[in-house]
């Protein structure tokens, strides 16, 4: 387990750092910033790596942190400067930032998502142990129990399980099945981090394709539901001027947003 750290105040040197942000890029990975053609994903890190300074990047995702220290070590992905991870129950740093960090939780930042949480782990697990159409994760997540869904075989009634037991349960993909401290996502999280960081929630652009990215594309920062977004996401998404649906598909979509919300200049097509 990483160490929490102890304080959430802003060093100096982050201070400094947020400051110079013009920008901010708050966004699912799957899909979204891994998602569409080889060339726009290109684009797309290149023109943020060009510009660190004046760009933030965050990723909010599903994903654990090892998983996200993986991806930046071994692939072209740019490396974030926070992360909003376990579908919202980790707020984390990177530290140290840039190439080698490792996603460092923000303990005053995640001390409701705790206490909320508590030790529910085991007795989800042991509640859902077998239950139709789920299959446990192998993953040993902090403030969540995650599984594999299906839908053909699932028994709805787990949902109400999770809810007597005072959780949230999030469907995503047609693929999970998430149990979540009650209130707890990605929408709340990333929205603790932003005003910690004390960011423009106008300067943020939300970017995210499935049903776990809901809550935080109704969040109320400027947001793109990238094309190819699951149908049920953008079935339940309000028609609102804060939120656009291009065609482009993951990485494509979120140029085409930065594009129409004008967030940055100069914008990357």
């Amino acid at each position: 387990m990483t160490e929490l750290v102890k304080d959430a105040a802003l060093d100096a040197a982050t201070a400094a750092k947020v400051a110079g942000w013009s920008f901010v890029l708050a966004t699912d990975l799957d899909g979204t910033f891994l998602g569409g053609t080889p060339s726009d994903r290109a684009q797309l890190y290149h023109w943020i790596g060009k510009q660190r300074d004046r760009i933030g990047l965050v990723f909010v995702t599903g994903r654990d942190p090892g998983f996200i220290e993986g991806l930046c070590t071994d692939t072209p992905v740019p490396w974030p400067d926070f992360v909003v991870g376990d579908v919202g129950t980790t707020i984390a740093r990177m530290e140290p930032p840039g190439p080698g960090g490792k996603v460092t939780p923000i303990a005053a930042m995640e001390a409701q998502i705790a206490a909320l949480w508590g030790d529910a782990g085991a007795a989800v697990r042991k509640r859902l142990d077998g239950h139709p159409g789920l299959t446990l994760q192998p993953t040993d997540f902090r403030h969540r129990v995650s599984y594999d869904y299906d839908p053909e075989t699932f028994d709805d009634s787990a949902k109400g399980i999770v809810e007597e037991m005072g959780h949230d349960w999030l469907i995503s993909a047609d693929r999970y099945f998430d149990v979540l401290p009650k209130g707890v996502s990605k929408g709340p999280s990333l929205r603790r981090l932003i005003d910690y960081l004390g960011v423009r929630p106008n300067r943020v652009l939300a970017a995210g394709d499935t049903m776990n990215d809901y809550s935080m594309l109704v969040e109320g920062f400027p947001s793109v539901a990238v094309g190819g977004s699951e149908p049920a996401l953008l079935a339940a998404l309000p028609d609102h001027a804060a939120i656009v649906r291009p065609p482009g598909v993951g990485a494509g979509g979120i140029m085409d947003a930065v594009a129409h919300f004008a967030l940055h200049h100069p914008t990357p097509r």
